[in-house]
């Protein structure tokens, strides 16, 4: 089966904001323009197989199915349904930063 990706407002955000940080305030626009490739090549590939990748662990989050893809020093957090045929990439974001508070905060305005 193939499944339909799908990105969120702010997952869009995201990779817009990776990239400009990356470009314009490290001043590596060729580093930022191949991140942002490897990034958007992974989450593709989500189209086959969305569940290969680890559930995250922490409530309400693994109940909801939500799942991480590790890209470089990022991860991709999305939630695939199944019965739906869809991916829906929801955060994507450096994997130093403090998930479990991004994910707080996105919760407390959805």
């Amino acid at each position: 089966m193939t499944y339909k990706i799908e990105l969120t407002e702010q997952a869009e955000l995201d990779l817009i904001n990776i990239y400009e940080y990356l470009a314009f305030t490290l001043q590596e626009p060729k580093n930022a323009g191949g991140q942002l490739e490897r990034l958007e090549s992974a989450i593709l590939t989500l189209d086959h197989m969305p569940e290969r990748f680890k559930k995250y662990e922490r409530e309400p989050w693994y109940n909801k199915g939500l799942r991480v893809l590790p890209v470089d020093n990022f991860v991709v957090l999305y939630i695939p349904d199944l019965t739906m045929g869809t991916v829906t990439v929801i955060r994507i974001m450096y994997s130093g930063r403090d998930i479990e508070t991004e994910l707080e905060k996105m919760n407390r305005t959805s």
